[in-house]
């Protein structure tokens, strides 16, 4: 079982180095378990070693302990708002999920980690973004996961350096551009958009060198500039941007012309046990979601000092008050998990080379219990 408040930090020392250790040796999606590290050329990965598989929402004394996952992240503000309340004995879900329930929260610094997590049993439901669900659900045929709720849209934008060489579209022949994971969410829709406006892309090269990193190491190596771009999501925009002598290119949302300018950037994930076996628990943690979503965003600066409080309690070190602000303004915490953007991500990871399994994803979602609740309170649902 992960450890909580669990930390991988990556440490690089030439982008293009980097970038070939990433393509060789990094761990995708391994064996189902619980974390270890090692080391590969000075990178620190997250490995996942192999565990026996436990009970999913184990029950002990009588009581349902349920295991959530997410992120140290502002995109994740769902889980960090409740756990800043939960510290000052204000527990928003535990308040709601009943005293026969047990909550347990897990962090994780990446997507392929909290789905590694489920797959294994030793985690019941996660927040987590649009490409590691996409990627656990293709893996396993669809017989795992199913995404029950969103929970935050926007956040990502392309940057360049500010006094750099890129202009126009064509401007990124030949330039390195910095992504936070391969196959992540954000590395996915910038390798899309170089291939859409006629750039080669390759794992190794092609017209644009795309170098997966993590964010801490991107926002280094821009600020040295050793990478001309970055595609990238917030708080780390907004820190690029104030601190790294960085200006947008786009926002993504000009990308998504289709669904308005929005996009998913994380959902609420269950396993499919949790939904078939504790169907009460997941229906009490949906509507205490839907209503924590609510409460944020109609209590903006009360929701960024707790997402910033529980920054500093998970990591030691929160946002300057500038860069919250500046990355709040990029978010949208909504319910509605924006369906056409995740077909389109699906297809993006098939047109890639990601996903080469042939994939229904039709069962991907299930919102019957989420869309029960917004019928009770007469608004409309998520539809298909």
């Amino acid at each position: 079982m992960p450890t909580r408040n669990s930390e991988c930090r990556q440490s690089l020392s030439r982008p293009r180095g980097a970038a070939v250790a990433s393509y060789l040796g990094i761990p995708l999606p391994l064996p189902l378990g619980r974390p270890c590290v090692f080391v590969l050329r000075g990178l620190t990965y997250l490995v996942l070693t192999l565990l026996t598989l436990g009970p999913l929402c184990s029950h002990a004394a009588g009581r349902t302990v349920l295991r959530v996952g997410h992120f140290p992240n502002v995109t994740h503000a769902q889980a960090l708002v409740s756990r800043a309340m939960s510290r000052e004995g204000k527990g928003w879900f535990e308040s709601r999920l009943g005293p026969d329930v047990t909550l347990e929260w897990y962090v994780y610094n990446s997507g392929a980690g909290a789905m590694e997590a489920i797959l294994a049993r030793s985690l019941d439901l996660t927040y987590v973004g649009m490409s590691p669900t996409l990627n656990a659900y293709a893996r396993m045929s669809g017989r795992e996961i199913r995404v029950v709720s969103g929970a935050c849209s926007g956040g990502a934008a392309l940057l360049v350096q500010k006094d750099g060489p890129i202009h126009s579209d064509k401007d990124f022949k030949g330039t390195t551009m910095g992504t936070p994971q391969l196959a992540n969410t954000q590395d996915i829709a910038a390798r899309a958009w170089l291939t859409s406006v006629g750039h080669r892309v390759t794992l190794t090269g092609g017209d644009v060198m795309v170098i997966p990193s993590a964010n801490p190491d991107l926002y280094i190596l821009f600020k040295k500039k050793e990478l001309d771009a970055v595609w990238t999501v917030e708080p780390w925009v907004s820190r690029i941007l104030q601190e790294a002598g960085a200006r947008v290119y786009f926002e993504e949302s000009s990308c998504w012309k289709q669904t308005g300018g929005r996009y998913a950037t994380t959902l609420l994930v269950s396993s499919v046990r949790l939904l078939t076996e504790e169907e009460a628990v997941l229906k009490r943690f949906i509507e205490a979601h839907v209503d924590l979503t609510d409460w944020i965003n109609q209590h903006p600066a009360e929701a960024q000092a707790l997402v910033n409080q529980e920054l500093i309690a998970q990591t030691t070190k929160g946002l300057a008050p500038s860069v919250l602000a500046s990355a709040w303004k990029r978010l949208e915490f909504t319910i509605d998990p924006i369906l056409p953007s995740i077909r389109t991500a699906a297809q993006q990871m098939k047109d890639l080379g990601f996903n080469r399994r042939p994939t229904d994803f039709s069962r991907l979602h299930d919102f019957n219990l989420l869309n029960q609740h917004l019928r009770s309170e007469k608004r409309p649902v998520i539809l298909p």
